[in-house]
């Protein structure tokens, strides 16, 4: 049998965030994985997470996690501005990355992240993981059959709940901040534009803009006032190079029922995706919650958790590119030139 790879995690906090909800249940689900350390920047923060995980070491140094022998791949789920340095020394460890989406704060550090990481002969992901939802999936196979004919247009659009008060919770305040890069336009557009390309194709021009129409916050533990600086809504009208076009829309403070959607029009019929139902609004979001298409329901059978559903896939996809030597899963070149798209609004 194939010993599983050994995972580390780099912001691994026991109580919240991404890593708990779904990175930690996604790697428990996987006979392909096993969690062999995790890390946080304090030592009882780092136990917690290692009993309450699973994992067998607990670090509070990200290099010294990477270089841990029984490390094979190194997990980045940390704030968007440390992503740098930490996927770095993963690299320079000679070890594989998985790095959340965002993969930087710029598209330069991108570029130079997705050279480092060939130079490293290693292999990488980013978290685009709304191209591995089941209706995804199959929208593309249709399309790929003809099945609506030729791609006229599209249409997208997706709302978020944040920020819909006036309070919110402390340790979101950072993503009101345009150069902390963890917005509205960088992780909802990212993934917008991701899922656009994903399904129909490049794009060839992008024009856009952006407003903030919720310009301050509380923190609500403290009363503490946020200023925001990091737009709440983005419109955008592309053309792609099968000379298709697209609209998209994008808007946090959604005060009623978060949610997506997205219509292709073809010559010969319409594919439209839907988010499902959920009792958890962040499954909304066109990366995390399922997808009805055309109407009907779209699921592959899954005990996991809705945040850890699509994130298992791209593990998935990740342990299958090590085992056969491929390169299918978004990388941090698919990243370089989805931040340099995203740097042009």
């Amino acid at each position: 049998m194939t010993k599983p790879i050994g995972v580390g995690i780099l912001g691994a906090n026991p109580d919240r965030g991404w890593a708990a909800r779904a990175h930690i249940p996604a790697i428990a689900a996987s006979p392909e994985f096993s969690l062999a350390a995790v890390a946080t920047t304090r030592t009882s923060s780092a136990e917690e997470a290692r009993s309450r995980f699973g994992a067998r070491y607990a670090f509070t140094d990200a290099r010294s996690l990477a270089e841990h022998p029984d490390v094979d791949l190194v997990v980045v789920t940390v704030k968007v501005p440390a992503h740098v340095e930490l996927v770095t020394a993963a690299l320079e460890a000679g070890k594989h990355v998985y790095c959340e989406w965002p993969l930087t704060t710029t598209a330069d550090e991108a570029a130079a992240l997705a050279e480092a990481g060939e130079r490293a002969g290693v292999h990488t992901a980013v978290g685009l993981q709304a191209r591995f939802n089941p209706a995804v999936v199959r929208a593309r196979e249709m399309l790929a059959e003809g099945r609506i004919g030729t791609v006229q247009s599209a249409t997208v659009y997706s709302s978020r709940g944040k920020g819909n008060t006036q309070d919110v919770p402390g340790w979101t305040a950072y993503t009101y901040d345009r150069s902390a890069g963890a917005g509205l336009v960088e992780v909802l557009g990212g993934h917008a534009l991701d899922l656009v390309q994903h399904l129909l194709g490049p794009v060839r021009e992008l024009t856009a803009r952006t407003a903030i129409r919720n310009p301050s916050h509380r923190i609500a533990e403290t009363g503490e006032r946020v200023v925001v600086t990091a737009p709440d809504h983005f419109l955008a009208h592309a053309e792609l190079d099968s000379g298709a076009v697209v609209s998209i829309h994008l808007h946090d403070g959604e005060a009623v029922v978060p949610r997506t959607r997205i219509e292709i029009a073809g010559t010969k019929g319409n594919l439209t995706l839907t988010s499902a139902p959920e009792a958890d609004p962040w499954a909304a979001q066109l990366q995390i919650g399922r997808f009805d298409l055309c109407g009907l329901p779209v699921d592959e059978a899954s005990a996991l958790p809705i945040q850890a559903a699509n994130v298992s896939r791209v593990y998935a996809r990740l342990a299958a590119d090590l085992r056969e030597n491929t390169h299918t899963a978004p990388d941090f070149r698919t990243a370089r030139d989805l931040h340099k798209l995203i740097s042009t609004v």
